[in-house]
């Protein structure tokens, strides 16, 4: 009787099998978001005046970049990595939370960036970084969220609240844009990097994008009115959400305050917890800045705010609007 035969398979394995899944995560999102990333140059009385980078949001040619990018240009051009360009118009910017929208005219509509939930971000998660880091094109890079309800002082000295923390790496040139998950939707504008430091970068969270673009779309600025606070979304305990009946299990807690603004006139402290605007309910910086935002003529309103175990009603008095 003879023995069994052992048949071993020498054909080299596929591409697909040599790629983890980490790699076919980034490799997927990557060429998901890629055909939406774009250059943006910009250019005063003739000369070049930097790049930066932007993707496109919708189909008919409107770009989220950052402001710092296309502040104060004469000219702006959109580059793609198959070589087509055309001029764009700059739409709006926002320099107190560094977003801009700028628009091209194009005779096909374009492939667009699909836009997630900065909300659900956890920290730990796949974040990758697509831009123009020195002019090279579509470079990817990829880490995870370090960290979420970071504070960035904006160019206008306003400070921009909920940043997201990542260690996708960011160069000059990656500014405006995106930050996505393993699913290629986008989850950040890609903004700013700690020099010399390394590993420490920071994105916008697309739900703030997504408000001020809509903003910047019907009026090419934002309006707002101006407490003088800087917070961070938090949970509330139980027991006061239970005991005061509150409407949500987060709130923002005032990190600090303004010497002079209308939030130190009112007596806000550091260590307040807003639960609400006026009547509406505040779960997170983004509904606080949604409410300053849509009520930029207010001129005095309420916050009711938890310190410690007591709920406080103050009035904000002049509260100024500002552009």
């Amino acid at each position: 009787m003879s023995e069994p035969r052992i048949v071993t398979d020498t054909s080299p394995p596929s591409d697909g099998e040599l790629l983890d899944a980490y790699s076919q995560a980034v490799v997927g999102a990557a060429e998901r978001i890629s055909p939406a990333v774009v250059r943006v140059e910009v250019s005063q009385d003739g000369e070049p005046a930097g790049s930066g980078s932007g993707f496109v949001f919708t189909s008919d040619g409107f770009i989220l970049t950052n402001s710092h990018v296309v502040h104060g240009a004469k000219a702006v051009d959109v580059l793609w990595p198959d070589g087509r360009h055309a001029s764009a118009d700059l739409v709006g910017d926002d320099p107190a939370t560094d977003l801009a929208v700028v628009k091209v005219d194009v005779p096909s509509l374009l492939p667009s960036a699909t836009l997630g939930n900065s909300s659900a971000l956890r920290v730990g998660q796949l974040a990758i970084a697509i831009g123009n880091p020195y002019g090279f094109q579509c470079s990817v890079t990829s880490g995870v969220v370090s960290a979420l309800g970071r504070t960035l002082r904006s160019t206008s000295g306003r400070l921009i609240e909920n940043i997201i923390q990542t260690d996708a790496a960011l160069n000059p040139g990656n500014s405006g844009g995106p930050l996505v998950d393993s699913r290629g939707d986008v989850i950040g504008v890609n903004t700013a990097a700690i020099l010399p430091a390394q590993g420490i970068c920071f994105a916008i969270p697309i739900n703030t994008a997504t408000f001020i673009a809509q903003h910047l779309l019907r009026q090419g600025r934002v309006r707002r009115a101006y407490l003088g606070v800087a917070g961070q979304t938090v949970p509330v305990h139980t027991r006061i959400i239970r005991f005061y009946n509150l409407p949500s299990r987060s709130a923002v807690l005032v990190v600090s305050v303004e010497r002079g603004s209308p939030a130190a006139r009112a007596g806000v402290r550091e260590g307040d917890l807003i639960v609400a605007y006026g009547e509406h309910a505040i779960a997170s910086v983004d509904d606080l800045h949604r409410q300053l935002t849509e009520q930029p003529e207010a001129r005095s309103g309420s916050l009711t705010i938890i310190r410690g175990t007591d709920k406080l009603l103050l009035m904000v008095s002049a509260a100024s609007a500002s552009t």
